[in-house]
């Protein structure tokens, strides 16, 4: 235990010395290490920061709401069927789910596709007919004005609650509250501004327009059969796989669809997503991760290279300290110490400059997430370097460990 504790004290002292007496090669030794290391912690730090963003949006976006959504099957794709969702769906769920707390709908239709018109200015926007409830359900609360709200959908009214950037895209006054804006060609009044959101991938959250479901569906012809989707949160309490049930037998009776069909909807929750854009993410990490992490190989080599001509630099001192009486193994556990420690000097400069890269990428790019490196991969950034010093240092630490004393003592 004493003699292990003594070799791996000279080896760290000895690759300190290395390091000090031949600084130049040890940094081109490290090279390899610092520019893989860098590489995979940037990768790493940008597609955290990514993954943090989107799971701190996904917990303001009330992870407790449930959104429906059409589903249609690959064979069915493929002979041109498309399921929907319609308004009448989304008026027989509401009569009959009376578990749910709020129960909502949005509806999209190509009327509006031509976008927003204001003076001289236009703006093709996401224009989205909604009802009071989207407001509980989604938390979308006016920064100015008001909300859509019952009467708004019961008399049809032209109205629109608008996303803070068409103030800008439209060059409408400061607070727009009152003014007249042209949606597929119909004259609608603002009635509030949302607060704003920020972006999200480059995405502008507050590039949209909401007004009244119904006033949508009359402007459509009165048609109750364009397509919707449906949300809802449930009362405190209440049983979800029961009610999960119940929507699911109230669809399928609805949409006439037999025993052996399957569902032509589907139940997302903000947690799937959060599910699936963690596994894109991870995988998108791993694999790229990987890719930049093969000149990590490459500076293992040259770890190996610098240790196998620091075997042959200190041949008569490993042959010295052989007649001393030291073993092999202790030889042997000094080399690999050394090797380690080598790394490990790379991996920190490589994660100084590899966090510092994904910080001015989020600098100089717009709309970019602030760069984040969770514990796991500091940790995984050292314990990769430690790995890899000890690969690519065993070859010459077990040939000095092998190298007889005498002809040690007697090499020039």
């Amino acid at each position: 235990m004493f003699k292990s504790a003594l070799a791996i004290m000279e080896g760290t002292k000895a690759a300190f010395s290395a390091i000090k007496a031949n600084a130049m090669r040890s940094a081109l030794t490290c090279l390899g290490i610092i520019i893989g290391v860098a590489a995979v912690v940037t990768v790493v730090a940008v597609m955290q920061g990514f993954t943090k963003q989107i799971n701190d949006q996904l917990a303001d976006m009330s992870p407790d709401v449930t959104t429906i959504k059409p589903y249609t099957s690959i064979e069915l794709e493929m002979v041109g069927k498309n399921a929907k969702l319609t308004y009448d769906d989304f008026l027989a769920l509401k009569s009959r789910i009376k578990e749910a707390e709020t129960l909502t709908a949005l509806m999209f239709t190509w009327r509006f596709s031509g976008g927003a018109e204001y003076g001289n200015k236009s703006h093709s926007s996401r224009v989205i007919g909604t009802e009071q409830d989207y407001q509980k359900a989604y938390r979308t609360y006016p920064e100015l004005g008001r909300f859509i709200r019952a009467e708004d959908d019961d008399k049809r009214r032209r109205v629109a609650f608008i996303g803070s950037s068409i103030i800008e895209k439209l060059n409408l006054p400061e607070n727009p509250v009152g003014e007249y804006i042209k949606l597929g060609g119909e004259w609608f009044r603002i009635i509030g501004v949302a607060e704003k959101q920020g972006s999200l991938f480059g995405f502008d959250q507050d590039d949209y327009i909401n007004i009244p479901i119904s006033t949508m569906s009359a402007l459509e012809g009165g048609s109750t059969q364009t397509n919707v989707q449906i949300m809802f949160r449930l009362n405190e309490g209440t049983n979800e796989e029961q009610v999960l049930a119940k929507i699911t037998r109230v669809l399928r009776q609805l949409h006439k669809l037999k025993e052996k069909d399957e569902n032509d909807f589907e139940f997302e929750t903000a947690e799937k997503s959060r599910a699936q854009i963690d596994k894109f993410t991870s995988s998108a990490t791993a694999i790229t991760a990987g890719i930049v992490g093969i000149s990590l190989l490459v500076g293992g080599i040259g770890v190996m290279n610098i240790m196998l001509v620091s075997v042959t630099e200190r041949t008569r001192v490993i042959g010295t300290l052989k007649a001393l009486g030291a073993t092999p193994g202790f030889i042997m556990l000094q080399f690999l110490v050394e090797a380690v420690v080598l790394s490990l000097f790379g991996g920190l400069i490589g994660l100084i400059i590899g966090y510092g890269a994904a910080g001015l990428i989020s600098f100089l790019v717009p709309s970019m997430p602030d760069a984040y490196i969770p514990a796991w991969a500091v940790i995984l950034s050292f314990g990769f370097t430690s790995m890899i010093g000890i690969i690519f240092g065993l070859a010459p630490a077990i040939k000095a460990a092998r190298l007889n004393p005498i002809d040690a003592l007697r090499y020039e």
